[in-house]
């Protein structure tokens, strides 16, 4: 009932400023924002009174007057007047994603995950940026839309920068819990302030494949850089080439999570394995007479032997399923709960698999002494740390993949909870998506027209307005939901949160960019981006590989993404306007 109030009352301001904007852009009152705002001097450079007065600057002649968008929106030529109408139609996009993502949550809560989870959702919260992407460039004469276009690349850049730095930071901000020995966060401990080092954020695997994903979606941005780098003439080309690529990359991202439950149960029966593995070492390491490894830190075949008798109760030299079942059942892996039949006959089929080379389904001494000798092998490459000759790399071993299944198993449950009158609901969902999908296409040319006109007037690149300004507008509601989420101080919560963060950052390089990139080329526009693909590619790199190969973020880490917001204005700044890139 809250949320059904709170929609309403969002609803109603939403109608509130298009009445305004309607009432402002009528034919009779077409020029207030310029009566309210103005430079003191009209388009025949005559005196006009007003009441904010402007410093003098550059004047539009007569034929340079601001057009009305569809004929009855209004429009100004005043810096003042072009900010209202940005923060206007800017608070209208924002309520465009902000009913794009209820509509989105409902038919997933709806329908769960799969088609409606992996394909729907990540396009629909990608709209709002594709929408004024593909406005930027579409209308006017070609070299309008090749000033224009400077708009779609600030906000495709801005949003990626703003996602990874100021976005990231604060939720490691507000997320963070005490860091525990193992250096895993203590979900809903908070008791050691801003300690750098000792509190945290810790995420779970597949949050770290999330942003391997988010770092492979760069390549299309280094594909169109290409020509540019080898001062290639077909410039068209890389356009051409880097589009493809884009777009294969979105299908292929859609179906990655299309089928991520399937994969995700996979991984989970890996990690199970693993974990088993483990169980057998360690099991091993305290039966066994002797040292597992010898003193070259190769399997001491000896005394995996001597365990293989220990094991073959019969004494006949070869170990049945049974005494292998005998064998995992003391082992006792109560991570696993392999209290079921089933799970523990799975348990054994694989060891089974691992070791029994001949198909027999018996495991003799020499492929017991293989089957061990390369799983200690394994344990050895996974724990590098612990020393080669020492029993505590198995230790070490057995408590990560512990680790590692409790991560996936935590977040293998999610379950779609049902819904008292589903019709109802997704009734509300295909209104808000439908309603948010109009505001967005209607609202977003206007936005652009408004940005440029703000530049014009000011004198200040349209680029730094875009990334600033623009990523507000569209990103606000998912970057409120995300801080939110993060707040409540859990792994799985943050790890939601930040596999959000990066998965808006991949549709980011993939979609938005297929957009640009298809703007770019069909209507012969030159592609000269080469600084802002630059600040896109150093972010999305640093970012990428400082969350792609770890699990725990202390609170340190959330000043590198703060320093790379300015640093990356600051470097568009240096090589536009002091090397002349662009």
């Amino acid at each position: 009932m809250a949320r059904t109030r709170r929609r309403s009352a969002s609803l109603l301001t939403t109608l509130v400023i298009f009445v305004l904007l309607l009432a402002l852009g009528g034919t009779s009152h077409a020029r207030i924002l310029s009566r309210f705002v103005s430079d003191g001097v009209d388009a025949d450079g005559e005196s006009t009174s007003s009441i904010i007065r402007l410093p003098r600057g550059p004047t539009r002649t007569a034929e340079e007057s601001c057009e009305q968008t569809y004929g009855f929106l209004p429009c100004t030529t005043t810096a003042f007047g072009n900010l209202f109408l940005i923060l206007a139609y800017g608070f209208l996009m924002f309520k465009a994603a902000t009913f794009l993502s209820s509509g989105s949550e409902l038919l997933l809560e709806i329908m769960g995950p799969g088609i409606v989870g992996g394909l729907f959702l990540p396009i629909l919260g990608a709209l709002p940026d594709a929408m004024l992407i593909l406005v930027s460039g579409l209308s006017g004469s070609k070299e309008t839309a090749q000033s224009q276009v400077l708009i779609g690349m600030g906000l495709l850049a801005g949003s990626t920068v703003m996602l990874l730095t100021l976005l990231w930071g604060s939720c490691i901000v507000v997320g963070k819990c005490d860091l525990s020995e193992r250096n895993t966060s203590l979900d809903m401990q908070d008791t050691r302030g801003f300690n750098l080092f000792g509190s945290g954020v810790t995420t779970d695997i597949q949050t770290s494949d999330a942003a391997k994903i988010m770092g492979i979606s760069i390549l299309p941005f280094l594909v169109v850089q290409i020509p540019k780098v080898f001062h290639h003439a077909n410039q068209r080309l890389g356009v051409l080439f880097a589009l493809i690529l884009s777009i294969l990359l979105v299908i292929s991202y859609c179906l990655y999570q299309v089928f991520q439950p399937w994969i995700q149960k996979r991984r989970l029966a890996y990690a199970k394995h693993k974990h088993v593995i483990s169980g057998i070492l360690r099991h091993a390491q305290i039966e066994a007479i002797g040292r597992l490894l010898d003193e070259n830190g190769e399997p001491n075949r000896a005394v995996i032997h001597k365990l293989f008798k220990k094991i073959d109760l019969d004494r006949n030299g070869l170990l049945s399923r049974t005494e292998l079942r005998a064998f995992i059942i003391g082992i006792k892996l109560e991570e696993l709960d392999l209290d079921s039949d089933q799970e523990i006959d799975e348990a054994v089929d694989k060891v089974i698999d691992d070791f029994d080379s001949s198909g027999d389904y018996e495991i003799n001494a020499d492929e017991f002494i293989k089957g061990i000798s390369k799983y200690l092998i394994e344990a050895k490459r996974s724990i590098s740390n612990s020393g080669a000759y020492s029993s505590k790399f198995i230790h070490d071993f057995h408590s990560k993949t512990a680790q590692e299944h409790k991560q996936l198993s935590d977040g293998s449950d999610e379950v779609v909870e049902s819904v008292e009158n589903p019709t109802l609901m997704i009734t509300k969902a295909v209104l808000l998506l439908v309603l948010g999908t109009a505001m967005a296409a209607i609202f977003a040319d206007p936005l652009v027209d408004a940005v440029d006109n703000f530049s014009l007037a000011t004198s200040i690149p349209s680029f730094f307005i875009s990334f600033i300004a623009m990523p507000l507008a569209t990103n606000s509601s998912e970057a409120v939901s995300a801080i939110i989420f993060a707040s409540r101080k859990k792994q799985r919560t943050s790890s939601l949160t930040f596999s959000e963060i990066y998965g808006g950052v991949t549709m980011n390089n993939t979609l938005c960019l297929a957009v640009f990139l298809s703007l770019v080329f069909v209507r012969g526009l030159t592609w000269d981006f080469t600084s802002e693909v630059l600040i896109i590619l150093l972010v999305c790199v640093i970012m990428a590989l400082f969350t792609s190969f770890r699990t725990t973020f202390p609170l340190w880490t959330c000043f590198i993404a703060y320093l790379l917001y300015p640093l990356s204005l600051l470097l568009v700044y240096i090589l536009d306007f002091i090397f002349g890139w662009s």
